[in-house]
């Protein structure tokens, strides 16, 4: 059990996994930088290294700052333990290696963040891992991918960056009858608006990056698993490949979770405002956001999600020059990649993020050339629409 499993999001953001420093009274988890940590007895380090004590022997596997990262963010998805990661796409590998091997299959969402299905394609298929990708915001696409093989189904919901949402609950049912694992990439919501292990995910996924870190000043990920069996499938990759985090790096994203939930919320009352102002706008074709009543997602979004979240893409009427245009003309929101940071970021995804997956992969993705993803940040909404409306007008 974790500590304050029955308090509210706001709670586990500021508390969870945290508390007063027992040597020094410190309220502030202290920065353990220290690479080795000494035994009392060869009794004591024998018993740590065959895991019948729970104290620390080396920071790539555990230490005490990055321990109270993972129970903080376990706490908040309602997970069994977490692994932090160096990065987001050091959780996603270590996922893939953890759990597919020679002649193993997943299935995963088309429109996904660009290197998770890059690294598919191009490297674990080196090793004999196949993957199908689908609109997995269509159960029926998820089943009728399934094969023997299927080992992991792995999605992304909302989807990076067309903003489609997956049914949780079908997507577990579909794979645990196939014998796979579910592994959700939950970093669009975080565990503040939506909690994969409540409908039957298996692993939920971060790029602490974004918004559990928040400001745009640290690489990280995170990885929680449901259960004990799980966690002892991903510990051994994450530890054994090195793919760790560092203490000051853990601090920091530790920092930035305590003010998620504010983040959170603040973002998405102005993502509503921005949506709703640009699907009037004569110079947008379309908009996608679960927020919008008017958005196919959002039924489900209602129902699975506690809120719409600040990310949202459109295209413009003049497709790719107009966005060109338009993206170069912002000067509030900065032309940059990323999302989930408390300023304003936009980017064009077949050229930035996505653009290493082939022009054919994108158009099944549904990534056009015209299509803008925008992530709404905590700024005064007048600020953020004065901006928007301006570049609009030069596109």
């Amino acid at each position: 059990m974790h500590d304050h499993d029955d308090a509210g999001m706001y709670t586990k953001a500021i508390h969870a996994g945290q508390g007063i420093d027992p040597a020094t009274g410190a309220v502030s988890v202290p920065i353990y930088q220290s690479s080795t940590f000494a035994f009392e007895s060869t009794a004591q380090g024998a018993a740590r290294f065959a895991g019948k004590d729970d104290g620390y022997i080396y920071t790539r596997l555990g230490n005490p700052t990055i321990r109270s990262l993972e129970d903080c963010v376990t706490a908040m998805e309602g997970g069994y333990r977490g692994l932090a990661t160096a990065s987001g796409m050091a959780a996603v590998c270590s996922v893939y290696f953890a759990l597919l091997g020679q002649g193993a299959h997943v299935v995963s969402s088309r429109s996904v963040y660009g290197p998770s299905r890059v690294v598919l394609e191009t490297q674990f298929s080196r090793f004999g891992v196949h993957a199908t990708f689908v609109g997995t915001e269509d159960a029926d696409a998820i089943e009728a991918a399934m094969t023997p093989e299927t080992k992991l189904v792995y999605v992304e919901t909302p989807t990076n960056p067309t903003i489609e949402v997956t049914d949780l609950a079908r997507a577990a049912e579909i794979a645990h009858a196939h014998g796979a694992l579910l592994c959700v990439d939950n970093t669009f919501c975080s565990p503040v608006l939506q909690r994969p292990i409540e409908f039957g995910a298996d692993i939920v996924l971060h790029s602490m990056t974004k918004f559990l870190n928040g400001h745009a000043d640290v690489v990280a990920g995170m990885l929680v698993a449901k259960d004990e069996e799980t966690f002892n499938r991903l510990r051994p990759t994450v530890v054994n490949f090195g793919g760790t985090m560092d203490p000051h790096q853990a601090w920091l994203v530790l920092r930035g979770v305590k003010t998620l939930p504010l983040r959170v919320m603040r973002g998405q009352e102005n993502a509503a405002v921005v949506a709703r102002r640009l699907a009037e706008h004569p110079k947008v074709e379309w908009v996608r956001y679960p927020g919008l009543e008017t958005d196919p997602a959002f039924e489900l979004a209602s129902k699975q999600m506690d809120g719409p979240g600040s990310l949202l893409s459109f295209g413009l009427t003049g497709g790719y020059e107009a966005g060109c245009r338009m993206l170069d003309s912002v000067k509030l929101a900065a032309l940059a990649v990323s999302l989930g940071g408390i300023e304003t970021l936009i980017q064009h995804p077949a050229s930035m993020t996505h653009a290493a997956m082939t022009a054919e992969a994108r158009e099944k993705a549904g990534i056009t050339d015209g299509l803008v993803r925008l992530s709404v940040g905590c700024e005064d909404i007048e600020d953020i629409l004065a901006d928007l409306t301006q570049a609009l007008d030069k596109a």
